[in-house]
Parts: structure tokens; sequence; C-alpha cells
């Protein structure tokens, strides 16, 4: 049995993998402010800090030790820092979950990115005010923090394993990037997208996640190193469209509009969430390699978007909760 501290884990990744690791008989405790309701049990304990305050951290933390920690909330070099230095020597493993796009910030890669890609130059950063700028400093800050980690387990033996992870296709996605296309698809009216070729779509389902992290508790594969964490298949969004309403068994009409039309109009991105530059497409091949032995699988779309749809009839819809984005449904009909 571990004893695992999950920081966040009221939302999305972190209440799906508490509720896994429970099951599967470890210690699970999350660590937040508390601001957030949860809906985890109550064998799950509850330590409230302010993850950027240190004092409060150590505070609430004592003299405990883990044999894991799940890390979703850090974000930048200085998290990462703070981090490392608040739980060396107090950690058997640290699973630090970062994002696809530190390859998207990369210049001149080709699809899908592997881990051999992370090393080179990264692309200028964009105008403070332009619609990439926000991307491109997730995926540089991503870096940064990755780097604070990479050193500590140089340097000092910090036990950390970075998973690197696309678009969390879930049923707890709190911005609802899946559940915006189920809203639409049900409501009868057409689907916006550009008129041009988008990027090719590869997601990972939040379960497998869970899965790994859970498997990672009690074993040690993989420390002190990266990995894409991502399904191998990658499909266009037209087949994913085609795929989810196969399963909601409705035949959208679908509009196509010059993009530069769509963003003048601000109907971009919301009207179609996944036909961005920021969606990363991650090759797994490593992850499989290595992980494979302690649980690791991977679910295409055609497995896990009926029980996504289910859940969205079932809890979204009774539960009154609106996605992100489709608040603007009533401008894109007018359009």
């Amino acid at each position: 049995m571990a004893q695992v501290l999950i920081l966040g884990g009221t939302r999305n990744l972190g209440h799906v993998t508490a509720l896994s690791l429970l099951e599967s008989g470890h210690d699970v405790a999350i660590l937040n402010r508390g601001r957030t309701p949860d809906e985890l049990p109550a064998e799950i304990e509850r330590i409230r800090a302010d993850r950027e305050d240190e004092s409060t951290m150590r505070s609430a933390i004592g003299s405990r030790s883990f044999d894991l920690v799940l890390d979703n909330t850090t974000y930048t070099k200085a998290d990462a820092l703070q981090a490392v230095k608040i739980f060396r020597a107090r950690v058997g493993r640290y699973v630090f979950i970062s994002s696809g796009q530190v390859y998207l910030v990369r210049e001149n890669l080709s699809r899908p990115f592997r881990e051999a890609d992370y090393a080179g130059t990264v692309m200028p950063e964009p105008p403070r005010d332009s619609a990439d700028h926000a991307s491109w400093l997730y995926g540089v800050d991503k870096r940064n923090a990755e780097e604070v980690f990479k050193a500590a387990a140089k340097d000092s033996q910090f036990p950390v394993t970075v998973l690197r992870l696309p678009m969390v296709a879930s049923e707890r996605d709190h911005y609802g990037r899946i559940q915006a296309y189920i809203a639409r698809i049900l409501d009868g009216g057409p689907l916006l997208l550009p008129a041009e070729r988008g990027l090719p779509l590869r997601h990972v389902y939040v379960g497998d996640v869970a899965r790994l992290v859970t498997g990672l508790a009690s074993n040690d594969a993989g420390i002190g190193e990266a990995y894409n964490v991502s399904c191998g298949e990658s499909v266009t969004l037209e087949e994913f469209i085609e795929l989810l309403s196969r399963t909601l068994e409705r035949t959208p009409q679908i509009i196509r509009a010059p993009r530069a039309t769509l963003d003048s109009a601000k109907l971009l991105p919301d009207c179609s969430p996944f036909s961005g530059r920021w969606m990363s497409e991650l090759d797994n091949t490593e992850s499989i390699r290595a992980l494979t032995s302690v649980g690791l699988r991977y679910s295409p779309p055609a497995d896990y978007l009926p029980a996504i749809a289910e859940d969205y009839v079932a809890r979204w819809i009774a539960n009154g909760k609106v996605p992100d984005g489709y608040g603007q449904r009533t401008a894109e009909l007018t359009f």
C-alpha cells in the first residue's frame, strides 16, 4: 500500500486518478486550497494549502513523506523549484504532468513528436496581444518546469518521471471541449469548421492516464525519464466528428468558412476547439516500450467516446452544466 499525495485533485485528471488509486488499495490525500468543491469519497484525505505559498505548503504537509506525489499543478519554473525544495528526500516517486505543448513551441518539427524532438530551438515569443501568446507561454513555462526537474534528477537524484500529455479526453474536462462538440451535434444546428484541412488529432483518455499513474505507485520504472503518453493513432477532425456523430446517432450538417472570416466574427476557437494549431500529436512508442509492464494501455476514441457522450447526457445536461464556448451558440447559428 502506497502513501500518495495528489497536488490538485478536484476536477479532472486528479479526481479520476485519486479514485483509481483508492480502488487499488492505496492511501490517498489531495492537496489544494479547498475553494473548488470536490466529489471524492471521505476516505480520501484533504490537505489545505496554497500551492504557490511555500510556508503554507510546509505547514500543511508537516514532516510527512510519500511514496508517490502526482503533480497536476506545476505550471512554471517557480512552481517546480518550490516542489523540488519541499519534496526532496521526502518522496519515493514524483510524477510531473507536463504537456505536448513543449513540442509545439519548438521550431521546425515534424508530427508526430517524439521524445528526442524535445531539445532544440524554441520559437520567438509572439506578440502579447495575439491569439497564440497564451498557448506559447504555457508551452514555454512547462519546458522551464521540466528543466528544473531534470536538473534535480541529475544533481540530487530527485525521483521524477515526466508525463507529457496531449489533450485529455475526459468526462470531467472542465473546459468541456468534447462536450462542446456533443452539445452542438445534439442541438441539431450546423457545425462551423474552418475551410482548410486541420491538423491530425491524437488525444489520450483520462482513464488510461489514471491507470498508468496507479501502476507507477508501486513500481520504479521510468524514474528520471520523460514520456509521451498519448493514443497511438491519429484521426482527422472530420473522422473524429464522424465517430462522435455515430455515437450520438445524429448526422450534423457541416458548414465551412475561411478561418479569417470565423476569426473576424469572433467564433474561433470556441466553434471548433480542435481546429487550432495548439493540438499536439505525440508518438507513444517509448512509453509503450517502457511502461506497458506497469499498466499502460491506450484506448482509441471509438472505445471512450460512448462513455463521454453518456456522461454528458446523464450528468452535464441533468446538472445544467454548459461547456465553455457553447454560450456563443446563438451567434454561430446567426452566422
